[in-house]
């Protein structure tokens, strides 16, 4: 799967690359001249080095989405802890850390030129002390009014946009050969957070003498600091690590990215929408069953987006995510014919049928987004210019994407689940007809390059 950030990461011209592949070390584990295009540089040092930072990253961004799912276990939860909030209040929480995880994916992008990806991982990874310290506390008393359990809980966007900066770190390690897999795997690495920590804290919060919340805040202060010790220690700055702002400019222009971008809410944001609020459907519609297994719908589409990427490459990135499109519909579909009957089995089956389909369209999309902006490109200039235009669409993509996780537990807490799921299934046929329309429409001049 062919991946790009909304940094600039494409080869620097042959006569601006350093003549040597010796690595230039500087205190504080900066790295001067890293060339992962010069072959003699990338198997000598840089290979090694990028794996090991890869390593990490994966670490530190798997806790980062620990932190943006944790309050898909704490909401279920708070009603048995004491805490009397409306059902609409309750969705509320769901809902607030993924947007402000969208918001801080804008933020979080730049922040690796500026302070250099090992510093920043170092910084980020102590930053979820924030809204694992502020959890623990507010849970811990029944009279927390819910404007301040809305500010806590916005607090977790902390941890969405640690996939941000981590995205953008590691692109500037890897060879444009080596870097869609490089980033599929810190992706899917960073994804199964959200799915781990719906299986851990539903074990950790329960007590003989009831449940403990404030466990499911602290678990984050070793799980901060060893995150931090482990790129201070193992991870490097790149001195020439750097932004492309005009890939920003050159994406919201075209309007393909805006098409990309609300595909992309259907694939990542129903993958993210519902791995936060499956937790809560499962205990409205299911109460008898542990909570806990609610944790086997986000490791389903984590492990599918790479199956994605790779169907893509064989079949198409349009015709793939068209699929996914469908099949999401038909699941939800499913989902409302046995709301009042199915059991738990089938309940659950069709969930991890969805979840599965919305992982692979997440892999699809991104592999549509570098093929779409080179449609038409037959000079060097304009290659390069898609290749920057795609570059900020993806960085554009990702946080109108991640809008999902707000966008789905709103639409059940103002539909009710039946009403919610209904419109999830619309939505998904409008667009497969977008997607049908735009790139795979039979005689249009983009549906021949297969995008």
């Amino acid at each position: 799967m062919t991946s790009s950030l909304p940094v600039d990461v494409q080869p620097e011209p042959s006569h601006s690359r350093p003549t040597t592949s010796t690595l230039a070390h500087r205190p504080g584990r900066w790295i001067d001249g890293w060339d992962p295009e010069n072959e003699q540089q990338w198997q000598a040092e840089g290979k090694p080095i990028a794996n090991r930072n890869l390593t990490v990253s994966v670490f530190a961004e798997f806790f980062g989405f620990m932190m943006l799912g944790v309050w898909s276990i704490v909401v279920p939860n708070l009603p048995a802890a004491g805490f009397e909030y409306t059902t609409d209040q309750l969705y509320w929480l769901i809902a607030v850390p993924g947007l402000a995880g969208a918001a801080m994916r804008i933020v979080y992008t730049f922040m690796v030129p500026i302070f250099g990806g090992r510093n920043w991982t170092v910084i980020s990874s102590l930053l979820l002390l924030i809204p694992g310290i502020s959890l623990a506390w507010a849970v811990s008393n029944p009279d927390t009014s819910f404007a301040m359990m809305l500010l806590v809980a916005s607090l977790a966007g902390f941890g969405g946009g640690n996939f941000a900066s981590s995205m953008v770190n590691i692109s500037f390690f890897y060879p444009q050969a080596e870097k869609g897999k490089a980033l599929g795997i810190n992706a899917a690495g960073g994804n199964l957070g959200t799915g781990i920590v719906q299986l851990i804290v539903p074990l950790i919060i329960t007590t003989g003498a009831g449940i403990a919340l404030d466990r499911a805040g602290l678990i984050f202060i070793p799980a901060a600091i060893l995150s931090a010790l482990a790129a201070f220690l193992v991870m490097h700055n790149l001195s020439n690590a750097h932004s492309d702002l005009k890939s920003y400019a050159f994406a919201v222009r075209n309007p393909h990215t805006w098409i990309l971008s609300f595909l992309y809410i259907g694939t990542f944001g129903s993958f993210l929408g519902f791995s936060l609020t499956f937790p809560t459907l499962m205990k409205t519609m299911h109460p008898d069953v542990p909570i806990q297994l609610a944790f086997v719908g986000a490791v389903t589409g984590a492990l599918s987006r790479p199956l994605g990427g790779a169907l893509a490459d064989r079949l198409g990135g349009t015709w793939v995510t068209m699929a996914s499109y469908a099949v999401m519909a038909a699941g939800v579909t499913g989902l409302v014919f046995t709301y009042a009957t199915a059991s738990f089995p089938v309940f659950l089956a069709l969930f991890l049928v969805l979840f599965a389909a919305a992982g692979i369209g997440n892999g699809s999309v991104y592999r549509m987004i570098p093929i779409t902006f080179q449609i038409g490109a037959d000079t060097t200039q304009k290659r390069e210019l898609g290749h920057r235009a795609a570059a900020g669409c993806i960085g554009i993509a990702g946080a109108v994407g991640a809008l999902g996780s707000f966008f789905v537990p709103r639409t059940f807490a103002s539909f009710g689940i039946e009403g919610g799921l209904w419109i999830f299934a619309g939505t998904y046929l409008v667009m497969l007809v977008v997607a049908w329309g735009v790139y795979a429409r039979p005689g249009s001049e983009i549906a021949s390059e297969r995008v």
